[in-house]
């Protein structure tokens, strides 16, 4: 197993425990975006929970300089703008790309998702 997966994996155990399953790479960005809007609520619409992924997507990206915050609309969604577009990668490398920056998301000292 290589460094990225052992990490993964510490991630996905680390959830697991905090919510009781292991959750998905969708499951994951919707909880990070969730996170990001700093507000909880019962129920959230379809439209909705992709916003959360979205935000969770371009939270993740502005890591790497992709994205970056461009303020608040008046209910407290966070906007990004794109800085730079992201480099044309297949599904795996995707894959792979998301995973190592959801591992640095959570190895930030102050995310307790």
């Amino acid at each position: 197993m290589d460094d990225l997966e052992q990490r993964w994996k510490q991630v996905e155990t680390r959830l697991t425990e905090r919510f009781g399953k292991t959750p998905n790479m969708e499951a994951i960005l919707f909880l990070i975006g969730i996170q990001e809007l700093g507000r909880l609520k019962k129920k959230f619409t379809k439209e909705q929970k992709q916003d959360l992924m979205h935000i969770a997507t371009c939270t993740l990206l502005s890591q790497s300089g992709y994205y970056e915050l461009e303020g608040y609309d008046k209910d407290g969604w966070p906007h990004f703008k794109m800085v730079q577009p992201v480099p044309d990668m297949g599904l795996a490398e995707q894959e792979r790309f998301l995973k190592e920056h959801i591992i640095a998301y959570f190895e930030e000292p102050d995310e307790e998702v």
